[in-house]
């Protein structure tokens, strides 16, 4: 059973960094801006500002994901129960 658990999540971590890589490679120039605020700014010149306010909706995109991230463990653990999720604490001894 641990087996075939270990390799569930060998084979989610592969599948999480192919995904990733694909939309590496296929991006094209990524911007962190609505239509609105893109309209605003095509206008404007100032590379500082324009580069400042992407950052600025990168860093606002970072509490929603990080308290949904907390969520999805919580659940998780809960759903475990508590003998797996102590189980899961401990290192595994090779026998």
């Amino acid at each position: 059973m641990k087996l075939f658990r270990r390799i569930n999540v060998v084979l989610f971590v592969m599948l999480a960094l192919l995904a990733l890589l694909v939309l590496v490679a296929l991006q094209s120039s990524v911007a962190a801006q609505c239509a609105m605020c893109r309209a605003s700014l095509e206008g404007s010149n100032n590379s500082y500002f324009i580069r400042n306010l992407n950052i600025g909706v990168l860093v606002l995109l970072v509490p929603p994901v990080a308290m949904f991230c907390s969520i999805f463990v919580v659940l998780r653990r809960h759903k475990a129960g508590p003998k797996e999720a102590a189980e899961s604490d401990e290192p595994e001894s090779e026998v």
